[in-house]
């Protein structure tokens, strides 16, 4: 009898566990499925393994369930480093309240994430072939995207767990419930991968060769604030319009770069520019300090023609492009003008409109 309940509360145990096993691989198919266009598209636009997006989305967000995606779109655990200048969310990681960047959506995490690999410090990696996610995989931890000594170990199970190297094959469709059971019965028959190579990439038995980092460059002594400043200005002509001190862009320069030069906040450079989010061209003004609330007084009705944006005329008018909205009471969703009309830069009485 004893033995009985004994064999029913096990029951009992084991039917919930399996369920919720079921659930787990569901719900990763499921992800995979949604988010399997967007990856491939990056292995096509950046040159990054679908494979490796996908694992890593898998591992980051736990299928997309994890708190930073749920809460901020963000897939890949990417922190506000890096003149970041979007939303943010803070978050419990490495330490305690920690901020990591919010996106719109899911698909605009995996373009950064993929942008995000393009700096310097990941450039090795393109020297791998795209087929051969087992280096990939290593080499990005040896990067330093994370510290886990187990991060490509797990990356790689991901991958041959759920054949994520054939999702950009354009026959790839979502396996039955069959194939899966018969690919899991399969992993298990097959000879078991070396743990000391995947799991630790420094092993002398792995082929993948280590990143050795150039030695630290004599430390050249800094300027300080006030010779960079007058350096910069050395190079370019400070002018004024409407007594607002601008500079022209020249090529190479951006605003974060311009920012420090004139020890100014980058985000207080952008906001005089209306430039939040954007990126500085070349032959661009660059306000100094904040344009005027309104426009000249003889040019307080402008005609603006197809084609000019809201903020082209802002720069030009040296005024916020937050009053031309206000003014002319239309949405910050308008960017272009698509017709010829007129526009006020100021108050006016009515009789003094066209």
């Amino acid at each position: 009898m004893k033995k009985t309940i004994y064999l029913f509360l096990s029951a009992l145990i084991l039917v919930p566990a399996n369920i919720m096993a079921q659930a787990t691989l569901q719900t990763y198919w499921d992800y995979i499925a949604t988010w399997r266009d967007i990856a491939v598209q990056q292995e096509q636009d950046y040159g990054i393994p679908a494979s490796i997006t996908m694992a890593q989305a898998l591992l980051e967000s736990g299928a997309g369930k994890s708190e930073l995606a749920r809460e901020a779109n963000n897939h890949f655990g990417i922190k506000c480093a890096g003149g970041w200048m979007g939303d943010v969310y803070y978050h419990d990681d490495d330490a305690q309240g920690e901020c990591f960047r919010v996106y719109l959506d899911a698909a605009e995490s995996y373009k950064d994430h993929s942008v995000f690999l393009q700096k310097p410090r990941y450039k090795s990696l393109y020297d791998i072939p795209i087929a051969d996610y087992e280096s990939w995989a290593v080499r990005i931890r040896e990067c330093g995207y994370a510290t886990d000594p187990k991060y490509p170990a797990k990356l790689i199970k991901l991958i041959e767990d759920y054949g994520l190297d054939s999702l950009h094959n354009e026959t790839w469709q979502m396996p039955t419930a069959e194939q899966i059971q018969a690919a899991a019965q399969a992993r298990k028959q097959a000879k078991p991968r070396d743990e000391k190579t995947t799991s630790n990439p420094s092993s002398e038995t792995s082929e993948i060769n280590l990143i050795v980092t150039d030695p630290e460059p004599d430390r050249e002594e800094p300027l300080s604030a006030n010779k960079e400043r007058k350096l910069f200005y050395d190079q370019h002509t400070r002018k004024r319009a409407r007594l607002v001190p601008y500079i022209i862009a020249h090529e190479g320069d951006t605003y974060s770069n311009i920012a420090f030069r004139l020890n100014i906040r980058e985000r207080e450079l952008r906001e005089w520019n209306d430039a939040l989010g954007l990126s500085l061209k070349q032959g661009e003004r660059v306000y100094l300090s904040p344009k005027h609330t309104y426009g000249e007084r003889k040019k307080a009705i402008l005609w603006v023609h197809p084609g000019e944006s809201v903020r082209m005329i802002a720069q030009r008018e040296v005024m916020k492009m937050s009053s031309i909205y206000k003014l002319n009471e239309i949405s910050t969703q308008v960017i272009k003008f698509r017709t010829r009309q007129q526009i006020l830069t100021r108050k006016v009485k009515d009789k003094d409109k066209q």
